[in-house]
């Protein structure tokens, strides 16, 4: 890596680091992380049989600071496991959809003419649809699991990414570098692979943190309609939507746990999604 590559890096992690929102979101997602997949080991709880003498025990009960749930499960463990399901789907499906709608959108954008039309026609047609209710039809459709969920929010997670990556791939294609390199006898293919999407890294980095926030966030939505993972694993959208209904009968700390991790991790990736933009600003890069 040359000098002046990395001189480019260490500026825009300067930046990052400048954005204090993005800075305080960094670490809510790794406390919420070590968290979900640490605290486990810390603190060890049975979240697969239930427990109906320890039924809706208050917070700060001897063993159960946040009390259990309508089944006894510890609330505080099952928290822990519930963000596990979340981060893991979240992070998977974002991913997925970012790198299914880059290539998607590189291409279109790249080659052009009527592979550009029939390829966005297909993404106007499916975005013309709501993505909640595909998603509610795929889940009532196919048995809920971490994998499915990753594969059904994924499936259709990415049809931003590719109108995003097909507008700078509609830009970069005009280049002279890339111009020089057609001219010498490279391909399409490597046009894409070796140009497109390395120069579209950044906006392609920012918008996978905000794939991120709305996969975490549709995870939610489907478990809050009972199409999410079945019992004993949880998420916090199942979480959230146990507790509504126990919080009529006066169990309240059912309800704001889940409530607000949900908050706090798509705030965090939002944040994050904000630094990340100003880092790989080229203006900024150059200031």
């Amino acid at each position: 890596m040359t000098a002046p590559v990395r001189s480019r890096w260490r500026l825009g992690l300067g930046v990052f680091a400048e954005n204090r929102l993005a800075l305080v979101g960094a670490g809510i997602f790794l406390a919420l992380a070590a968290f979900s997949f640490l605290g486990p080991f810390v603190w060890h709880t049975d979240q697969v049989h239930t427990d109906l003498a320890s039924v809706h025990l208050d917070p700060g009960t001897p063993g159960h600071p946040l009390g259990t749930d309508g089944v006894g499960y510890d609330q505080l463990g099952r928290l822990m496991l519930g963000g596990q399901t979340s981060i893991i789907v979240g992070l998977a499906a974002g991913l997925l959809a970012t790198l299914v709608g880059t290539i998607w959108g590189a291409v279109a954008g790249f080659v052009g003419g009527w592979v550009d039309s029939a390829m966005m026609r297909v993404v106007d047609a499916m975005m013309s649809i709501p993505a909640l209710f595909l998603f509610m039809l795929l889940a009532a459709i196919v048995t809920p699991s971490v994998t499915m969920l990753i594969v059904i929010i994924g499936a259709f997670a990415w049809l931003g990414p590719a109108r995003l990556v097909r507008g700078e791939a509609l830009s970069l294609r005009t280049r002279e570098y890339v111009q020089a390199m057609r001219g010498m006898g490279g391909t399409s293919g490597r046009a894409v692979r070796r140009h497109i999407v390395p120069n579209a890294i950044g906006t392609v980095i920012v918008n996978a943190t905000f794939q991120v926030a709305d996969a975490i966030l549709y995870v939610a939505y489907l478990s809050f309609l009972g199409l999410g993972v079945p019992p004993p694993a949880a998420n916090w959208g199942g979480m959230l939507s146990d507790g509504l209904a126990d919080t009529y009968s006066g169990h309240w700390w059912l309800l704001y746990p889940p409530g607000i991790a949900i908050i706090l991790i798509v705030l965090a990736f939002n944040f994050i999604g904000d630094g990340l933009r100003d880092a790989f600003e080229v203006r900024l890069r150059r200031r």
